[in-house]
């Protein structure tokens, strides 16, 4: 009978494991990766670009991840990441499932990523996601409002909860209570939880970018003024 036992659960173990190979193997092939990855194309500024044959076994599994997922190209952050890159796979991840998985309407989520890179005077990411967000719908005047380190004038509710919670958070480390519940009202309990998610990544992209100095695009000015209250 114990050997039975252990025969099926061999059985269906390596089932699971074949399952999750293949559905892996989906996921890559639906992905925007190149035909050829080892064309990297990386950008970087006091972190030199690297080369494919640069990188070493655990730095091109990493990027094999990159690649393999749903973003259409290196840029941003992945650079510097390589430099470690076991941190910067699991990075990556919580990358992808902070923008692409994540329960938030995509306009709420690019306004969280822009008040982290407001935050931060990050300019590329700004950069980047203002474009985002434009697309997805977000109110420009909420855009503009943002990039002054205003309150916007007018918002719907939603984006009114989550601007005063990410406002909050960001600026004192906490949230009152009536922060709280009005953000758990609007989210729920995974969404407030996704939020604070999408401030701690793209906080941390942001101290990335802006340690490495790295450039816009050419031709692209920084739109980002000093805010007042930056150390």
């Amino acid at each position: 009978m114990r050997a039975r036992l252990v025969v099926t659960w061999l059985w269906a173990s390596s089932s699971l494991l074949m399952a999750g190979g293949l559905a892996a193997q989906s996921t890559a092939s639906a992905g925007a990766a190149p035909a050829d990855p080892t064309n990297l194309e990386l950008v970087g500024n006091r972190f030199p670009p690297l080369k494919w044959a640069q990188l070493n076994e655990q730095q091109k599994t990493m990027m094999r991840h990159v690649l393999d997922g749903p973003r259409t190209a290196p840029n941003g952050p992945f650079n510097v990441m390589l430099r470690a890159p076991l941190m910067g796979d699991y990075a990556q991840e919580l990358a992808a499932q902070v923008r692409f998985n994540g329960t938030l309407p995509a306009p709420l989520r690019e306004m969280a990523i822009l008040m982290a890179a407001r935050h931060w005077t990050a300019h590329y990411e700004w950069n980047a996601h203002k474009a985002a967000a434009l697309t997805a719908g977000l109110n420009p005047d909420i855009v503009a409002a943002i990039a002054a380190g205003e309150r916007p004038k007018s918002m719907q509710p939603n984006e009114a909860a989550l601007h005063r919670f990410c406002a909050e958070l960001l600026d004192t480390t906490r949230v009152a209570d009536d922060t709280f519940a009005a953000a758990k009202a609007a989210f729920g309990e995974q969404g407030v939880t996704e939020i604070i998610f999408t401030l701690g990544y793209y906080s941390m992209v942001s101290m990335l970018l802006n340690v490495d100095e790295y450039p816009l695009p050419d031709g692209v000015q920084p739109e980002l003024k000093p805010l007042a209250h930056a150390h």
